[in-house]
C-alpha cells in the first residue's frame, strides 16, 4: 500500500517549485512558460540531483532521498526553517505510528488547573485534552461536546470563534490550517486525521482555497486581540511549550497584555 505521506511530499515540493520565478534563483526567464514557477529540470540542476530522481519525488514514488538531497532542495526552493523541517519529516522512510489519543499526566493537569492565567493542553491532532477555568471562560471548552473539543474545529467551524476573533479571524484560521497541515501530512492516511479534515472542510468553505497552498507553520507564540461577549476587548500574548513526558502534548499559555 502506498504511503500517503509520499503524496504529501510530492504536493509540497510541487507547490514550492511553482511559487518561485527564474529570476529569484538567478536563472534567465527565457521563453514563455506554460505553467508558473520553475521547471522540474531547473530544480534538479540547481540542487545537483538527477532529473529522473526529482521527477520520482514529485510523482510520490517510494524513494528515499538522502538528507543531503533534501537540504539541497530546501535551499533551492528557498524554504523557511519550518518548511525545511517539514520537508525533512516528509522525506523520512515510512513507518510513522498510527495516531492514538494522548493522555495528560496528572501532575501536568493539576499544574494548569492551578494557574490563574488561561492555559490548555492539546495533542498531536489538536484535540483539547485539558484546560483550566480561565481558558474555559474565554473559549467555552466546558460547553463543547467532547468530539468537538478540538482546536482546528473550534477556530475553523465554531461561530463563537469567528465572533471572538472578529477581523483577525481569517489570519488566525490560516495559521491554524498551516499548523494542522504540518502534522496532517505525516499521518495523511490515518482515519482520525481524515475525519477531522473532512469535518473542517464541511464547516469552513475557506479551506478550499487555503489547503492547496500547502502552507506549514510551527506552533509558536504571538499576540491575540479578542472580543469577549461578556468581558469586552481582551489582549493576550501566548506561548507554546512542549511536554517532556510526551512530546505530542503542547501547553498553550496566555498572558494579558
Amino acid at each position: 500500500m502506498a504511503d500517503p505521506s509520499r503524496s504529501e511530499l510530492a504536493d509540497f515540493l510541487r507547490s514550492r517549485r511553482e511559487r518561485l520565478t527564474p529570476e529569484e534563483v538567478g536563472l534567465p526567464n527565457g521563453r514563455r512558460r506554460r505553467t508558473p514557477g520553475l521547471r522540474r529540470e531547473e530544480v534538479a540542476e540547481l540542487a545537483g540531483i538527477g532529473v529522473d530522481w526529482y521527477v520520482r519525488l514529485e510523482q510520490g514514488r517510494d524513494v528515499s532521498p538522502s538528507l543531503t538531497t533534501i537540504d539541497a532542495l530546501a535551499r533551492v526552493l528557498r524554504l523557511g526553517s519550518a518548511e525545511a523541517a517539514h520537508l525533512r519529516a516528509l522525506a523520512r522512510p515510512a513507518g510513522a505510528a498510527a495516531w492514538q489519543r494522548e493522555t495528560v499526566p496528572e501532575p501536568l493537569r493539576r499544574l494548569i488547573e492551578s494557574l490563574n492565567l488561561p492555559a490548555y493542553i492539546t495533542g498531536r491532532r489538536w484535540d483539547i485534552l485539558a484546560w483550566n477555568d480561565a481558558a474555559s471562560d474565554i473559549f467555552g471548552f466546558d460547553r463543547m461536546k467532547e468530539e468537538d473539543r478540538n482546536g482546528v474545529l473550534y477556530i475553523l467551524t465554531d461561530p463563537a470563534a469567528r465572533h471572538l476573533l472578529g477581523a483577525a479571524w481569517a489570519d488566525e484560521a490560516r495559521r491554524m490550517v498551516a499548523q494542522f497541515r504540518a502534522t496532517h501530512d505525516l499521518l495523511a492516511g490515518d482515519p482520525a486525521f481524515l475525519d477531522l479534515l473532512e469535518r473542517a472542510r464541511a464547516g469552513c468553505p475557506e479551506i478550499a482555497e487555503w489547503w492547496p497552498e500547502h502552507d506549514v507553520r510551527d506552533a509558536g507564540g504571538g499576540r491575540k486581540v479578542m472580543n469577549h461577549p461578556e468581558r469586552g476587548l481582551l489582549r493576550f500574548e501566548y506561548a507554546t511549550f512542549q511536554s517532556t513526558d510526551d512530546p505530542a502534548l503542547k501547553l498553550i499559555l496566555y498572558t494579558p497584555v
